[in-house]
């Protein structure tokens, strides 16, 4: 087991480097930047040289910050904002640091801005879900995407039984809003739906819609699409007004 405030007297190159924990997180100004680095040094099973110690604060700092930029215009998942940070700094020297130590160091700052709640999977699970409903997607997309993002399982599946529970009829719905969108199936004009039904079926499939779903929707007639249409619009007036 590590003792943090015993000094470490040798070194690889056969020198006396000054290593001193209790110095290095005394001397840290922000109790964040030094959470970070401690978790860091313990995930490493190793100390920080002081030589070392201003260039890695400096470094979480402006991870930390670059993290905080990308979340407010972005609002990703924490894969995505991973994802983010390792393009960035994996292309950059940090010191001597290697690969494996740049990775462990984002981790340990995601695992810290999770913990202040600045990314929250379970939050942009649902928050995209409905996001993509407005757009017409069905249920099947909006799982594939949230599993795109390196969204857990666990959000997922809470995220998908919400939108069940709230509408058996959800990917009915959506579907509708896509022949709306595209306007293919119903919202084309009567001459040309049978000349288009089955490409318009297979636009249908390939968004996530199963064949029960897609047939029943191509073949509702204009007046019944029409009402429905007029429905989803007086719904989305009343919930966003």
């Amino acid at each position: 087991m590590l003792d943090w405030g015993k000094k470490i007297s040798t070194s690889q190159n056969g020198n006396i480097p000054k290593f001193n924990h209790r110095y290095i997180i005394s001397v840290l100004k922000k109790l964040d930047i030094c959470s970070i680095i401690k978790k860091y040094n313990i995930l490493n099973h190793q100390m920080i040289p002081i030589k070392k110690k201003k260039s890695l604060e400096i470094t979480v700092e402006e991870m930390r910050n670059f993290s905080l930029v990308y979340i407010e215009k972005y609002a990703p998942s924490k894969q995505q904002l991973r994802t983010y940070l390792l393009k960035k700094y994996l292309k950059s020297k940090i010191g001597n640091t290697n690969k494996k130590n740049i990775t462990d160091l984002i981790d340990v700052v995601l695992e810290d801005l999770e913990n202040s709640k600045f990314v929250n999977d379970k939050f942009y699970s649902k928050s995209k879900a409905q996001s993509l409903i407005r757009r017409g997607s069905s249920i099947n997309k909006i799982r594939n995407y949230l599993l795109s993002k390196g969204v857990n399982n666990e959000f997922i599946n809470e995220t998908i039984n919400d939108i069940k529970e709230k509408n058996h009829d959800q990917d009915f719905f959506s579907a509708i809003k896509l022949c709306k969108k595209k306007r293919i199936g119903p919202a084309r004009t009567e001459d040309n739906r049978p000349l288009f039904y089955k490409k318009d079926i297979a636009v249908l499939a390939r968004s996530g819609f199963d064949f029960e779903i897609s047939k029943k929707v191509m073949d509702l007639d204009k007046e019944e699409y029409s009402k429905i249409i007029n429905l989803l619009w007086f719904f989305f007036f009343i919930f966003n007004f």
